[in-house]
């Protein structure tokens, strides 16, 4: 890891003299891309700088220590600093670990997220409606922007399925974690008997794609119009304001309804489609590190069970970290960073772990 620093610190310094050369600033798109680069590097530099100058500090103190002419009171005071020291070093050095984990380079983006009613019928669509309602109100505690893209209701107010892009600095990096199968239990309202009952969620987080990551040919997609249906306003069932987009080549299909507009619903589930594609070719492309990522704390195969709401006893566990919060209520209400911190933290010491090996 030492060896790895020295080399960053060194293209730092490089890196500082050629972005103040007026002729690399004169070629305007080689100068970002440099600024860019030393602007990443410089919290690593800087945290690896502090760590060099507490190791001095415990090297000097050791060489203190071990010197057999030091009187009593010196030597209690080194021993003191060497106590002081040690954990510093130690803190310092644990952060420059995860410094040094490979950043994500989707962490920054907005987020599609799909929900889907699994097993338990009605009571499966309810749950994904306390889901939807858990995401928005984290969306609003962090100042995102919340917007649906298609939404099928059932007639009690559950959710057979909806999508919706949450936009904000970092959306992804915290709720990448939330793809997977999210399982209640709990006495539905439509039974009498007050039996217990198990249904499932399924919750898919892509990161947004851009234009530039994604360009679709128009000629491979089938573009269907038809007239809106369920729940929606004036519109159902008057004109052909729905759209349903199909990607010829991978057989992706994409629908939207929810607005009154055919142009704005075809926006939506063009900017839904660029998102399942993006997703589709980052899993290609990841397939030779597949074992890498299973090890990992997980951004979510969608088939896996990851989470179980206990109404009776009040819990949420996360089946991936073992880890439980006695707070079902305000976690249903968004309050839902502490269980995030705890897989973000998982993540990273794994991460760490493959590092070492």
């Amino acid at each position: 890891m030492l060896e790895k620093l020295d080399l960053l610190e060194q293209r730092y310094r490089e890196l500082g003299i050629t972005i103040s050369d007026p002729n690399v600033i004169a070629r305007q798109d080689e100068w970002q891309k440099l600024m860019k680069e030393h602007a990443n590097i410089q919290p690593i530099v800087e945290k690896y700088r502090e760590y060099k100058s507490i190791k001095k500090e415990l090297d000097d103190v050791e060489e203190l220590l071990a010197d057999d002419s030091l009187d009593a009171e010196l030597q209690a005071l080194a021993q003191e600093e060497l106590k002081e020291l040690e954990p510093r070093a130690e803190k310092v050095r644990s952060e420059l670990q995860v410094l040094l984990i490979p950043k994500d380079p989707n962490d920054k983006k907005n987020v599609v997220v799909e929900i889907r009613a699994g097993a338990g019928g009605e009571e499966a669509a309810l749950f994904a409606a306390d889901l939807l309602r858990m995401y928005t109100r984290y969306a609003e505690r962090n100042g995102w922007k919340f917007e649906v893209m298609n939404a099928n209701y059932t007639d009690m107010g559950g959710v057979k399925e909806i999508i919706f892009v949450i936009e904000g600095e970092g959306a992804y990096s915290r709720l990448k974690y939330e793809s997977g199968v999210h399982r209640v239990q709990r006495i539905p309202t439509t039974e009498s008997g007050g039996r217990i009952h198990t249904s499932t969620v399924t919750v898919a987080v892509l990161p947004e794609a851009e234009d530039v990551e994604i360009d679709i040919n128009p000629n491979d997609i089938q573009i269907d119009v038809y007239r809106s249906s369920g729940h929606g306003g004036q519109s159902v069932n008057t004109t052909d304001s729905a759209v349903r987009l199909t990607h010829i080549p991978t057989g992706i299909v994409v629908t939207c309804q929810d607005e009154r507009s055919q142009h704005k619903n075809r926006e939506k589930a063009m900017r839904v489609l660029k998102a399942r594609l993006f997703d589709m070719l980052q899993s290609e492309q990841q397939s030779e590190y597949a074992e890498a990522r299973r090890s990992q704390i997980g951004t979510g195969d969608r088939s896996e069970r990851i989470r179980t709401y206990n109404f009776p006893q009040g819990r949420v566990t996360d089946h991936r970290i073992g880890y439980t919060i006695y707070q079902l209520e305000m976690f249903l209400d968004g309050d839902i960073d502490e269980m995030l911190n705890a897989l973000i933290q998982a993540d990273q010491a794994e991460l760490i772990k493959n590092m070492a090996q």
